[in-house]
């Protein structure tokens, strides 16, 4: 009786678990995506399959099973699982994590110990640095879990004894594949196909994302006793949500840069995709219409300096009306820059010259150059044998040089042939030739 009891109180506990918890894999054979990684021949599989676990991170976005690779990995060598949150932790938890370490390794059955650190990039350096003498005489193997990309947020001294591994979000064939495991067990009621493309395409590659919009998708239906749920019925429940968006982290910076090459592309569809989904995940467009300005210049330029006025009346248009009003100026300004001639030749000119300034000495400014407002500089031959261009032939001092003295000829400024700067080319042209006719 005793044993029937305890089965169902097991079974009974097994079935409050989370949706997520109950479909997490056991087993490697049933780890859903990352086959780049453990597929038959791939680097995680064998390391699984080399008998010798080693210190790695795991870097990827929520949902990918960062988590449940490594409890597989401490399952796979028979290691204790010490599990420490970066987020809720420090170091109290890492001397406690060292102190079973110990115990587990000096006991009866010399158990290996693996210590997963979860959003290992919240630790700060000191903490990072504490796990670092143990991964070193091998008291416990280290495998940090973070969603930023490592190379920025974990010390290079720990991340130089740690393999990276990089794990992808899942696809739309994995994510069905899921929702119907978890069909499978009765956890979730028949969903009509247009609300599953739905739920896929919210999840946005993220597992856990899924699981638990099903799991609260089957409570309400089952609340409302329906025998399918429908599309309309997901978009009462859920109604306007935001894709998975990080506002700080990397995805945020890949997203921008490629709003950024796309407009530097000459592709406008493109560009409008990318500003969208910026807007889509809660980026502020103050900061969008920033970026714009800076495209402008650093892309567009004198090709057409219009495109510079154009981002900052788009950018002053949004203040004036907030969103979503505003956010259409913006639009309006991202398909003008993408469409726009194209130069960097301002912005390659300028870091020329700032990088030419910074190695080279101060030289003076010549005499001639000078300003000379007090009878004492002109007697020191300031502003002494300058020509004013306005009483030359054109408005041009021809053979004039304003450089200083001994600084040799340096063209940092090449215009391309697009757009305004073909004219701005052919009258630089035009003035040097009359240059070397004084010369």
């Amino acid at each position: 009786m005793a044993t029937s009891f305890s089965a169902s109180a097991a079974a009974a506990a097994a079935h409050h678990q989370p949706l997520a918890e109950r479909l997490r894999p056991r087993t490697l054979g049933e780890v859903i995506g990352q086959q780049h990684l453990l597929g038959e021949g791939m680097a995680l599989r064998l390391a699984f399959e080399s008998g010798q676990p080693h210190s790695c991170i795991l870097w990827g976005p929520p949902g990918v099973g960062k988590t449940t690779i490594a409890r597989l990995m401490a399952d796979a060598f028979d290691a204790q699982f010490i599990t420490i949150s970066a987020v809720l932790g420090g170091v109290k938890d890492i001397r406690e994590a060292v102190e079973q370490a110990l115990l587990a390794r000096d006991g009866l059955h010399a158990q290996r110990t693996i210590v997963f650190v979860d959003e290992v990039h919240r630790f700060n350096k000191s903490q990072q640095d504490a796990f670092l003498p143990h991964v070193e005489s091998g008291l416990f193997t280290f495998i940090g879990a973070t969603t930023e990309n490592p190379s920025f947020e974990v010390n290079s001294a720990l991340l130089s004894r740690a393999a990276v591994y990089v794990l992808q979000p899942l696809g739309e064939d994995d994510l069905r594949q899921l929702a119907g495991r978890a069909q499978a067990i009765g956890a979730v009621p028949a969903v009509e196909q247009a609300a599953m493309d739905r739920l896929i395409a919210y999840a946005d590659g993220d597992a856990r994302r899924l699981l638990n919009t099903l799991e609260t998708l089957s409570v309400a239906a089952g609340r409302e006793k329906l025998a399918e749920v429908t599309d309309v019925w997901v978009l009462k429940v859920l109604g306007e949500r935001m894709r998975r968006y990080d506002k700080g982290g990397e995805q945020f910076y890949d997203t921008i840069s490629a709003l950024h090459k796309s407009v530097r592309g000459s592709d406008p569809d493109a560009a409008l995709y990318w500003f969208v989904r910026m807007l889509d995940g809660g980026a502020d467009p103050r900061y969008l219409a920033r970026r714009l300005i800076r495209m402008a210049t650093e892309d567009i330029g004198l090709a057409d300096p219009r495109a510079l006025r154009l981002a900052l009346d788009a950018a002053e248009v949004y203040e004036r009306l907030g969103s979503p009003e505003g956010e259409l100026a913006l639009a309006e300004c991202v398909v003008y820059l993408a469409v726009a001639p194209k130069s960097n030749a301002v912005y390659k000119a300028f870091n020329q010259a700032k990088a030419f300034v910074k190695k080279d000495g101060s030289r003076p400014v010549p005499l001639r150059l000078r300003n000379a407002p007090t009878q004492l500089m002109k007697s020191l031959d300031y502003g002494k044998g300058y020509r004013y261009a306005h009483d030359e032939e054109g408005g041009f001092a021809a053979g004039e040089r304003y450089l200083p003295d001994g600084m040799p000829d340096t063209p940092f400024y090449r215009p391309v042939p697009r757009g305004l700067e073909i004219r701005i080319g052919d009258k630089l042209k035009e003035l040097r030739e009359l240059n070397n006719q004084k010369n």
